[in-house]
């Protein structure tokens, strides 16, 4: 097992792997506390209540590791660094993971089209995010500065959504 913490160990690229997902969650809370909100609170078979769904939230955030860890791992073997080859690497593997579940959800259940959509388009972005922090990870010796600037927008976008919330644009669910 390595002790290193060296650029390309896997201790480096587990802590890189937490960061993108870090990074994710974070944008996540802003896309459905914030943006998608309205869309959660229309009545239809296809979401479990707002309680129920609330309490699977760290089962969604589980499958954000999972991805997490194909991006890092993709983007090191493909040795692709800097944060727009990997923006442009986490949106074409979000566009093409999310856009076949989406369609996939879209031929078999209840789901509205907006919701569907805001899915699609949220999650790419949201991938594309994530491969941008693991671009600059892959970049760097130490991912010290990196942290910083990561918790830094997730705390941008957490009070982002408690605005948007209070101001009445999001549904407080």
């Amino acid at each position: 097992m390595e002790q290193t913490s060296a650029p390309g160990s896997r201790t480096f690229l587990v802590k890189l792997t937490l960061l993108a997902w870090f990074s994710m969650v974070g944008f996540d809370l802003f896309l459905h506390a914030g943006i998608l909100a309205p869309l959660y609170t229309q009545p239809g078979p296809f979401l479990l209540s707002p309680e129920r769904s609330f309490a699977l939230i760290p089962v969604g955030y589980v499958s954000f590791l999972l991805l997490a860890v194909l991006l890092v791992w993709l983007m090191h073997k493909l040795e692709l660094k800097g944060w727009r080859p990997g923006a442009i690497f986490g949106a074409q593997l979000g566009g093409l993971a999310w856009g076949a579940l989406v369609l996939g959800l879209y031929s078999i259940s209840t789901a509205p089209p907006t919701l569907l959509f805001g899915w699609f388009v949220g999650q790419t972005v949201e991938l594309s995010l994530a491969g941008a922090v693991t671009g600059i990870g892959l970049e760097r010796a130490s991912l010290k500065r990196l942290f910083f600037q990561v918790l830094g927008l997730v705390v941008l976008l957490f009070a982002l959504s408690v605005v948007l919330q209070n101001i009445g644009v999001a549904a407080n669910v």
